[in-house]
C-alpha cells in the first residue's frame, strides 16, 4: 500500500467529508418522503409473530457489570436449539422499535446518526424450535418474522459464503444484517457511510450484552464473501448488501 492509498482509505474515517456537502440539497431537504422503516414483506409472505416483551420477563436480573466484564466472542456452540422467546429477545434487543416518532422514523433499542436506522435484518434458522430450516427476516415495526426462502444444505452454503469459518454454519441461527444505503443517504448524502459503519457496531454489541442473559454466545463476523453472502439472502447487492454477521449458539457454562 503506499502512502496515498493509505491516506486516502484512512480519510473514510475522518468527518472532514462532512464540510463538503450541501446539506440543502439532500433529498430531506428537499422535500422528498423518507423511505419506509422496514422492508415490506411480499404479499405471499405472512408475518409470524414472535413473543412480546412480557416474555422478557423471565430474563431479568442479568447483571450488566457482569455481561460487560465477561463480553468474549465464541466460535464454539453446543448442539442446542433456541426458543422463539429467545430469539424474540435477541432481535427486540437488536433493532426491535420503541417509539415510532414520524413516518421513516423511529426510536429502537440502538442509536442511529439522525434516527435512520438502515439496516434491515436476516436470520439463517437451522435450529430454532417451531421454525423450520431456511432464510428469514424479521419486521421490527410489526414485531414478526417473514419466511424469505427455504435453503438447500444452508450449513454448506453459510460455511462457504463465510470464508470457511465453519462455525457460523454450526451456530442454530446466524444473524445477517443488510444495510439499505438510500436510509441514511437521505439524510447526510455521501457523509452517510461513515455512520452506517458505526451504526452496525452499536447493534452487534446490543446482541454480544443480550446473548449473556439466555446463556449464548456470538462472535462478529466482518469476512465473508460478499457476492455468495448476498446471493444466499437473495438481495440485489448494490441496493441492499450484506454489512455484518453474528452467529448465535448456546455456549458451555
Amino acid at each position: 500500500m503506499t502512502a496515498s492509498e493509505r491516506n486516502r482509505h484512512r480519510a473514510f474515517l475522518k468527518d472532514s467529508l462532512r464540510l463538503q456537502i450541501d446539506f440543502s440539497q439532500t433529498d430531506q431537504n428537499r422535500g422528498v418522503a423518507p423511505p419506509p422503516l422496514q422492508k415490506p414483506p411480499r404479499k405471499d409472505q405472512r408475518p409470524i409473530p414472535l413473543p412480546g416483551r412480557d416474555s422478557f420477563d423471565a430474563l431479568r436480573g442479568t447483571d450488566l457489570v457482569e455481561a460487560i466484564g465477561q463480553r468474549r466472542s465464541h466460535r464454539r456452540f453446543l448442539d442446542q436449539s433456541l426458543s422463539l422467546s429467545e430469539l424474540s429477545w435477541l432481535l427486540w434487543a437488536t433493532q426491535g422499535i420503541t417509539e415510532i416518532l414520524a413516518p421513516g422514523s423511529a426510536l429502537r433499542t440502538v442509536p442511529s446518526a439522525g434516527c435512520r436506522h438502515a439496516f434491515e435484518t436476516y436470520l439463517l434458522v437451522s435450529n430454532i424450535e417451531t421454525l423450520e430450516i431456511g432464510v428469514y427476516r424479521y419486521l421490527p415495526v410489526d414485531h414478526a418474522l417473514v419466511f424469505e426462502h427455504p435453503a438447500d444444505n444452508l450449513s454448506v452454503t453459510l460455511a462457504r459464503a463465510a470464508l470457511g469459518q465453519g462455525f457460523v454454519a454450526a451456530a442454530p441461527v446466524t444473524l445477517v444484517w443488510t444495510v439499505i444505503p438510500y436510509r441514511m443517504e437521505w439524510r447526510y448524502d455521501i457523509a452517510a457511510h461513515r455512520v452506517i459503519a458505526m451504526d452496525v457496531g452499536h447493534l452487534c454489541q446490543n446482541l454480544y450484552l443480550a446473548c449473556a442473559a439466555i446463556g449464548a454466545g456470538t462472535c462478529a463476523i466482518a469476512a465473508y464473501h460478499q457476492e455468495q453472502m448476498d446471493a444466499l439472502l437473495k438481495v440485489d447487492g448494490e441496493d441492499e448488501f450484506t454489512i455484518y454477521l453474528g452467529p448465535v449458539g448456546r455456549i458451555p457454562g
